[in-house]
């Protein structure tokens, strides 16, 4: 799994959240009846069916933080709720190259239109999380110039998507490889006005599937999180989400989050793994500490990302980022017998040394 969260109060706070999250989580997936509503599509119901196959995707790193490719299945050491489970398969995906096809779960993605092959190359979402406090706006203008740079590293196969969040979530431009309209939506996103329209792009798209009523009337980022899944999950393949941010529970602050930021954060886990999505938290805070620094290392340690602060060394920051993308495992297990719910996932290497970072859940 990803890193380990600090030991500061505020942590204990979104750790708190975190297990109220995932026991109602885990009352909602166990309750009676064999259908339940479909989040991902409003009004409709999905079968209750049983998870036969659980896909994960992974990054390895050595003690430089490079990636470590030409690893097999049983270099792994793979735990479902602190039992070992056996791995069918460890898939290496460099960057540029298309995921190969996997089998079918309730987990992966839903159809898109009848195209069921990823996409060639990455996809990557850059979600800025806008505010003009001076100790954060001084943040964001700084990762807004380092994401600027890291487009120079981006493979000519890349894709990136560009979103941001301050009084409600805003669609600045799908999914595209063209450098000039990303610059322009970054440039955007550190403003809080309205967006220019984002229409659909050929090939994968979140302006298809983006609920544009439900982000008008989002005001958590956890809120925003599960909307952007939502809009991702069509489109099969793990995808990368830098967010440029601050922090989660921002209703409830520095008290803990209160009944909003749990809901939200309840919804948004389960989207996220749906979509594949791995979360590489930039905090853009321009100080040593704060408050909500431990929900940004949380959900990066939930999705299988990384942590890292950007006001000293914002460049190393992102460098960080660059080299673990560089390539992934898709690891397939078979969902063991067992009661249904909420199950911790860990991973590590079992012969080999490094580092594995690894979606810590699923759900069934």
């Amino acid at each position: 799994m990803g890193m380990a969260s600090r030991a500061v109060p505020p942590v204990r706070f979104f750790e708190a959240a975190l297990i109220f999250a995932l026991t109602g989580w885990m009352l909602a997936a166990r309750s009676s009846g064999q259908t339940r509503p479909d989040p991902s599509r409003p009004g409709t119901f999905r079968d209750d069916a049983r998870v036969e196959r659980v896909i994960l995707d992974a990054h390895v790193t050595d003690n430089h933080g490079e990636v470590v490719p030409g690893l097999a299945a049983a270099d792994f050491e793979l735990k479902v709720d602190g039992v070992r489970v056996p791995l069918e398969s460890a898939d290496w995906i460099p960057a540029g190259e298309r995921e190969v096809p996997l089998p079918s779960s309730t987990e992966t993605a839903l159809p898109d239109s009848g195209r069921s092959e990823a996409p060639p190359g990455r996809l990557l979402i850059f979600f800025f999380q806008t505010d003009y406090t001076t100790s954060r706006l001084i943040g964001l203008v700084r990762m807004g110039l380092q994401a600027r740079r890291f487009l120079d590293t981006l493979l000519p196969s890349d894709r990136v998507a560009v979103l941001s969040f301050d009084s409600h979530l805003k669609l600045r431009q799908d999914f595209t490889d063209d450098r000039a309209r990303i610059l322009a939506a970054i440039h955007a996103s550190l403003r809080t006005g309205p967006p220019e329209a984002a229409p659909p792009e050929p090939g994968p798209s979140l302006a298809r599937h983006f609920d544009y009523s439900g982000a008008a009337g989002a005001v958590t980022p956890e809120r925003a999180l599960a909307l952007i899944a939502r809009a991702a999950a069509p489109i099969p393949g793990g995808k990368s989400m830098l967010f440029f941010g601050w922090g989660l529970q921002t209703i409830g602050g520095m008290s803990g989050p209160n009944m909003r930021d749990r809901i939200d954060f309840q919804d948004a886990l389960p989207a996220l793994a749906r979509a594949r999505i791995t979360i590489f938290s930039l905090d853009v805070t321009n100080a040593d500490y704060h408050s909500l620094e431990g929900t940004l290392s949380n959900i990066a340690d939930l999705t299988g990302g990384t942590y890292a602060k950007t006001h000293i060394f914002p460049g190393l920051a992102l460098d960080r980022v660059r080299r673990a993308i560089a390539g992934r495992y898709v690891l397939v297990f078979r969902k063991p017998e067992g009661p249904r719910g909420v199950h911790t996932v860990s991973v590590r290497l079992a012969r080999r040394k490094g580092e594995v970072f690894a979606r810590g859940y699923y759900d069934d």
